[in-house]
């Protein structure tokens, strides 16, 4: 019993070590944030006259309803697409074992390998060469592809776990292989379709490095790619550099607090089984 407690009150211990780590980051940009302009703030002090106009210059700079409109005009390109070409491949190759699916889904785990940064260059000879160059195609097209494997690998994982009694009574009933799809396995699919959606959400929202290589208009980008222009005119200025950073930041943290309940519980219902 005492062992039980000891180790109990350790765990809790190390969560909250671990949690102070994971906070300070964010303490810190907002302590600095609220210091006045072109200061370097040392430390975690609290300003004497917190300036908080900052957030709203940051947001003017930056020209930050502009880059809510293009992330999420970039989000909508990118999320329903893969979400939809993931769930279609990864049913085939998990639970229809489609012929040559042995053979496709290794390459499909092989791509999950593959870094942005070995392949930005070809990447942008390709897009330039279809003339997509600063559009929001270019980040678009691109992250469809590169999520792909990932997106496959995710909603394979579930299907593949689906019993085969499941399709073969409704086969019996005279459900075709689409039906088959929609009205019975899509359902059951979505808490591992939400919590990819959840995911890709996320990276497409924090996608910096095709913004910034791809696309040489602010406003056209996405607003993580948007922060290397920010950085460039007000990089000396620390309280609005923080200020800015904790705006673009926000998004993605919102949606993660609000979805986190059911990104857990997409977890726990084994959608990363097989």
């Amino acid at each position: 019993m005492i062992t039980s407690r000891r180790e109990s009150w350790t765990g809790r211990l190390l969560l909250v070590v671990m949690m102070a780590v994971t906070l300070l980051p964010f303490l810190s940009l907002f302590v600095t944030a609220l210091h006045p302009s072109g200061t370097y703030p040392a430390g975690l002090a609290w300003p004497d006259d917190p300036r908080w106009g900052n957030f709203l210059r940051a947001f003017e700079a930056a020209n930050m309803g502009a880059l809510l409109w293009s992330s999420t005009l970039i989000v909508l390109g990118v999320v329903p697409i893969s979400i939809l070409l993931g769930t279609m491949a990864g049913f085939a190759i998990g639970h229809l074992r489609v012929i040559g699916g042995r053979v496709v889904f290794p390459l499909f785990v092989l791509g999950l390998t593959l870094p942005f940064e070995g392949i930005i260059t070809p990447l942008y000879y390709q897009i330039r060469d279809m003339g997509l160059l600063n559009t929001r195609w270019a980040i678009i097209l691109p992250l469809i592809g590169l999520f792909m494997p990932f997106s496959v690998f995710w909603m394979r994982a579930h299907f593949v776990n689906m019993p085969a009694e499941l399709s073969e009574s409704a086969r019996m009933d005279g459900a075709n292989v689409w039906q088959l799809f929609r009205r019975i396995h899509v359902p059951l699919a979505m808490p591992a379709i939400s919590s990819l959606g959840i995911l890709l959400f996320l990276w497409t929202w924090n996608q910096f490095l095709l913004a910034i290589v791809l696309v040489d208009d602010p406003a056209k980008r996405t607003m993580s790619g948007a922060l290397g222009a920010f950085q460039g005119q007000w990089g000396t200025d620390i309280p609005l550099l923080c200020a800015g950073s904790l705006l673009i930041l926000a998004p993605t943290l919102a949606i993660f607090l609000i979805f986190q309940r059911h990104f857990v519980k997409a977890l726990l219902q084994g959608s990363l089984k097989g």
